[in-house]
């Protein structure tokens, strides 16, 4: 009885999203399928793409946006054969899209593209083929080398392949802040690589973290390193050209948030597409032999860095 209400409701549920997608714009449909991604709400958002199919354009990119998502949010719930399949839908569309259109002209076929790419990835991994995934990742990675999801495509290939690797060379020709960075100076100590933006609200957030960990632990050996890039822009979202944007960030945006001498900041575009640094904060930490031992998009709280620290410096 609990089984046939159970179907019941979603045969239900089906028939209302079907009757809602007809009247949905696709961009409506995309945050739609994004706002269930989120969300968790597997099933609706299934029901929303299958209800959509015969009333939107399979080929287009709006529809392989919103395909995307569909396959992002099946990776959010671990519904693996569900991910595989839309996430192929998404990616095999948006190869045959290219063949009319740029990558780098349409935002919507970057998201698409991308997305695919990214679940697909993770999912031959979660299905035990973790081998497959990473020749798959690094095969990509070259197809779209120079363009706009290319430190993304490294970003899914770093956290599947970086950690028990030797640490990649960093580019340091120039910084922002600290006084350069000797690679003797980094022999023998543990590492901890601070991949910011000038930008972006959680990389300020994590800075004090930083500041404490320098604090306690850089007489036992820990050497802070801040990579960052030029984006073309200043605050507000102005344009900037690369003078402009270091003379702010060197300026304006050092006197509001200033940078530590303790910290040098090598700036150098390259630095973010090797170490697929597409989400910022990204943390590599690295053992006193040059090994990874964490790579990390986004912020960790101190706790977390502190122990993962204290077993490195022994």
């Amino acid at each position: 009885m609990l089984l046939m209400k159970r179907q019941l409701a979603l045969c239900a549920l089906v028939f209302s999203l079907t009757a809602t997608a007809a009247n949905l714009a696709p961009s409506q449909l995309t945050e739609a399928v994004r706002r269930m991604a989120w969300a968790h709400e597997n099933e609706q958002a299934a029901a929303l793409i299958e209800g959509s199919r015969s009333t939107h354009d399979a080929a287009s990119p709006q529809w392989l946006e919103a395909v995307s998502w569909l396959a992002r949010g099946s990776s959010f719930v671990k519904n693996w054969d569900r991910a595989e399949q839309y996430a192929s839908e998404a990616y095999d569309g948006s190869v045959a899209a290219l063949k009319k259109r740029e990558l780098d002209r349409d935002e919507r076929l970057q998201t698409a593209l991308g997305a695919a790419i990214e679940v697909l990835g993770h999912t031959y991994d979660a299905q035990g083929r973790r081998s497959e995934a990473v020749a798959f990742l690094r095969e990509q990675s070259k197809t779209y080398a120079g363009t706009s999801i290319q430190t993304r495509i490294q970003k899914n290939l770093n956290l599947l392949s970086l950690e028990g690797k030797p640490m990649p060379a960093l580019a340091a020709e120039d910084f922002v802040a600290g006084k350069g960075l000797d690679a003797a100076a980094l022999k023998g100590k543990v590492g901890l690589f601070f991949f910011w933006a000038h930008w972006c609200a959680d990389c300020q957030q994590q800075k004090p973290v930083l500041a404490e960990l320098h604090r306690k632990y850089a007489d036992r050996g820990l050497v802070i390193v801040g990579p960052t890039r030029l984006y073309g822009y200043v605050e507000q979202g102005r344009e900037a050209n690369a003078q402009e944007e270091l003379g702010y960030i060197r300026g304006r945006y050092a006197q509001r948030y200033p940078l530590p001498s303790w910290m040098p900041a090598p700036i150098n575009s390259e630095n973010f597409v090797q170490f697929g640094v597409s989400t910022t904060p990204t943390l590599v930490l690295v053992d006193r032999e040059g090994i990874v031992r964490l790579y990390h998009p986004g912020r960790l709280p101190y706790g977390e860095l502190a122990a993962q620290i204290e077993k490195l410096l022994g």
